[in-house]
């Protein structure tokens, strides 16, 4: 990928949910690119965006403003269509968007103290879940439907995190994975396994998720950590049990 001195700043950046292709949102608009080659497959330059989300290789484009301009308020979110260049659905909402999340069958939409469970064909709302202040907005999302968890922390003292799961609407278990606050998490692709790390930063725990036991503890500047965290999934996890 060319390396452009003048690029705008970066405001948000993310996946989809094979890695096949990432989005970045900058002061000007939001690009995406093919992973494996780096090219530059769409832009749109029409201001600040703070959160990009694709949903697999679709059209469907899930944005949400800076709030530089009126029209791109960071409480409204757009569900965008990159192929005609059409708005298809908005949701407004009472406070911030600080993070989104999709897969075919659901969309999830996080704000400082609410998770919100939509269908995300009718955009029907199925599920709106307290949670505790969450500024930051963590969380984790799986794509597959047959496992389709969502994790959210449960406690601003210590790193516990509870799991969802959104397609039958119901608390699944809570996993109390560190002494500190958590500081990031991830499920993997497969919704089997859910890794997480504190604020304290020096162990990452992996749990099984179907029980909440866990199944593996990496500690920090352990090099096959960086793998495991970007190519979380169960032949990963098979690797590390054999090593």
């Amino acid at each position: 990928m060319a390396n452009h001195s003048s690029s705008p700043s970066l405001l948000c950046a993310s996946f989809n949910q094979d890695h096949s292709y990432f989005a970045v949102g900058t002061r000007d608009g939001v690009r995406i690119f093919d992973t494996n080659t780096g090219r530059l497959c769409y832009e749109r330059a029409v201001g600040a965006f703070v959160i990009a989300e694709m949903l697999f290789s679709s059209s469907l484009l899930a944005i949400v403003g800076a709030g530089d301009q009126p029209s791109l308020s960071p409480r409204r979110l757009c569900l965008f269509n990159t192929t005609t260049g059409a708005a298809l659905r908005e949701l407004n909402f009472l406070t911030s968007i600080l993070a989104v999340r999709m897969n075919r069958q659901r969309l999830i939409v996080i704000l400082q103290d609410k998770a919100y469970v939509y269908e995300i064909n009718s955009l029907t709302i199925l599920d709106t879940i307290d949670t505790v202040p969450n500024i930051k907005g963590l969380c984790a999302f799986s794509p597959c439907l047959d496992a389709c968890y969502l994790a959210l922390p449960a406690s601003t003292t210590k790193g516990s995190a509870l799991l969802y799961n959104v397609m039958d609407c119901h608390l699944h278990c809570e996993i109390g994975a560190h002494r500190s606050p958590l500081a990031a998490m991830v499920l993997s692709s497969n919704g089997m396994y859910i890794a997480t790390a504190s604020e304290q930063g020096t162990i990452i725990r992996v749990h099984l998720v179907s029980d909440a036991t866990k199944s593996y503890s990496f500690r920090r500047g352990h090099i096959r950590l960086l793998y495991f965290l970007f190519h979380l999934d169960i032949k990963a996890a098979s690797r590390y049990s054999a090593a």
